[in-house]
């Protein structure tokens, strides 16, 4: 059975993203009619992630972030491993918040024209934010306090996995 099939597809996003945190069973507050804030544990990280909707560009936002505050000698190579995490990443991009020192994951799903989100697109939305922080919380701790050059760093998260844990 399909995640379609499970919900009311005529459900404000919030409202689907409130039922899926509670399949889920992620901790979550209903922020307002139109945000949702949850907490979603990683392998690397416990992930904050909000959910947003805005009625006027149609757009539901999601913002995934974690801790980070970098010795302030290494966020030129922070920002320049950004640049080429974001290079590899199809969907969303990443950004350094220095002043409230949060590492961001953000993504916009644009549903104009009157459409409605599915609960695939925002179970889908949620699980590639929490992969591309998971692929690249590594890389970002070498750059930061491993020393590592931004390149370096960027083969952990480019490199294939062989063989089986």
């Amino acid at each position: 059975m399909s995640l379609s099939e499970h919900y009311n597809e005529d459900l404000h996003p919030i409202d689907m993203v409130e039922t899926l945190a509670e399949d889920n069973a992620w901790d979550f507050d209903r922020v307002g009619e139109n945000q949702i804030a949850m907490i979603v544990e990683g392998q690397w990280r416990t992930y904050s992630i909000t959910l947003a909707w805005s009625d006027n560009d149609e757009t539901l936002r999601l913002i995934a972030s974690f801790d980070m505050d970098p010795p302030e000698d290494r966020v030129g190579e922070l920002y320049e491993l950004l640049n080429h995490a974001n290079d590899l990443c199809w969907a969303g991009a990443f950004t350094f918040w220095a002043e409230q020192k949060l590492m961001v994951f953000r993504y916009g799903l644009v549903l104009s024209g009157g459409q409605g989100a599915t609960p695939e697109q925002i179970n889908t939305m949620i699980a590639a934010a929490v992969a591309s922080a998971e692929r690249f919380y590594p890389a970002f701790q070498l750059v930061g306090w491993g020393n590592s050059t931004p390149t370096d760093a960027l083969q952990v998260a480019i490199a294939e996995a062989y063989g089986r844990a």
